[in-house]
């Protein structure tokens, strides 16, 4: 193999023609043609980072090897915003295919509900590919709806075989909504399993999936990884996890799915050393399984106390009222940071002492947050990821006076925001 093979964008149509880019990405993984760079048809917005991340000129040296070459390069922008270009051999991108059909019981009929040019939606076509079968996707053209999800699962599980799909919470929850489509619970109680992943998922949405007999298997892993490598905390097979002390503690990942490196990063990003990737996540180990507190950067210091948003996440998501949450910390001049919760309610909007408490008895009074905003919907990134830049701005919009009280001044309802960003993005 020559060391200039290039690097050539793939552009992955939306929704149900995705299933189209199956013979580029055969040749990538059999590295009998380019390295691939997945961005979605027709974004202008994509064709810039793309241009960034060297996308029609040859991979370097280090980039590259003719034992294993590399298949897809993966966009991602991490915390930091900046894009970086993910340099995933074709042997990584097996393995992690393997593994989950390993873990999930073996090859069978995977239907795919997400963008497939993030890594969680083209390993649902990669895992195709390997167990032999068609691929089959969801019409996304119009956004997320469970009724044309309903339609896409009846065909994908009208063949005999082991069935499989992926989602973001997102999608999982408003499957589950009392006022969807009952096609769409239906569908998911047949499906072998149903991998959840891409943000986390509140403890009340996966109660609720799996009471509902849901086989819900939730999913912790990121482009670097291949996708996820632990699933419903266990690593998959050859995959080594590593959480520093004390505990909780930042996590590192190992393993034959671990990406090469970054585009162009000459060997400088302290993220991949010695064979491990620094995922800079917050866990610790329960009773054997891992437990993710979310990235190390969110970590509140409020008054000298460390806060990990998921713990507030955990305790305001058990409140009936609550579907989906996110803390994140906010300037405060009195205590360096503040604790503040948008909450996206279930029909009405609980009352905020009664959130309050829950945070104070599950999680301690130094983790009751400041501030609440009540909206219609988190604005998102990516996979579903709730957007935390802009959920700061918005709380910035309101003042710093506000930070310290938990509404608005001169106001008895909490904050309420419309926002139109969803999956449909």
């Amino acid at each position: 193999m020559s060391s200039t093979r290039r690097l050539r964008p793939l552009k992955v149509p939306d929704g149900a023609r995705a299933p189209e880019v199956l013979p580029e990405l055969r040749r990538a993984l059999d590295g009998d043609g380019p390295a691939l760079l997945p961005i979605p048809e027709g974004d202008p917005a994509a064709v810039e980072t793309a241009g960034a991340l060297g996308a029609d000129e040859p991979l370097d040296p280090a980039e590259d090897s003719p034992l294993d070459p590399t298949a897809l390069v993966i966009a991602t922008s991490g915390s930091t915003g900046r894009p970086k270009g993910v340099l995933l051999s074709a042997a990584a991108l097996r393995a992690s295919a393997r593994a989950t059909h390993h873990h999930l019981g073996g090859p069978g009929r995977w239907l795919l509900a997400m963008p497939a040019h993030h890594i969680a939606g083209i390993q649902v076509l990669i895992r195709s590919l390997l167990a032999g079968r068609p691929a089959h996707a969801v019409d996304s053209t119009a956004g997320f709806r469970p009724e044309v999800f309903a339609d896409a699962a009846e065909e994908v599980l009208s063949v005999p075989d082991r069935h499989y799909t992926a989602l973001v919470p997102t999608q999982l929850g408003r499957l589950l909504a009392p006022e969807s489509d009952p096609r769409g619970l239906r569908a998911l109680r047949a499906f072998d399993a149903v991998l959840v992943g891409g943000s986390a998922i509140a403890p009340s949405l996966l109660d609720s999936a799996r009471q509902a007999g849901v086989n819900v298997v939730t999913t912790y892993g990121m482009s670097e990884t291949a996708g996820g490598c632990v699933y419903d905390g266990t690593p998959l097979p050859g995959v080594e996890v590593h959480v520093e002390t004390p505990s909780p503690g930042a996590i590192s990942l190992s393993g034959p799915t671990l990406a090469r490196g970054y585009r162009r990063s000459g060997g400088g990003s302290t993220a991949f050393a010695d064979g491990w990737f620094r995922t800079g996540d917050l866990g610790e180990w329960r009773d054997g399984l891992l437990d993710v507190l979310g990235r190390t950067d969110d970590l509140i210091v409020t008054g000298g106390v460390n806060v990990a948003p998921a713990v507030v996440e955990r305790a305001l998501s058990g409140h009936p009222l609550v579907r989906e949450v996110c803390v994140l910390g906010g300037p405060d001049p009195e205590w360096g940071q503040a604790v503040l919760a948008a909450v996206v309610p279930e029909g009405e909007a609980p009352p905020l002492e009664e959130l309050r408490a829950a945070v104070r008895e599950r999680a301690g009074a130094v983790c009751v947050p400041k501030r609440f905003a009540v909206l219609d919907e988190l604005p998102r990134r990516g996979p579903g990821k709730p957007d935390r830049t802009a959920l700061l701005g918005m709380f910035a919009e309101r003042g710093e006076n506000e930070l310290s009280t938990g509404l608005p001044t001169g106001s008895d309802e909490p904050m309420r925001e419309d926002d139109p960003h969803g999956l449909s993005r």
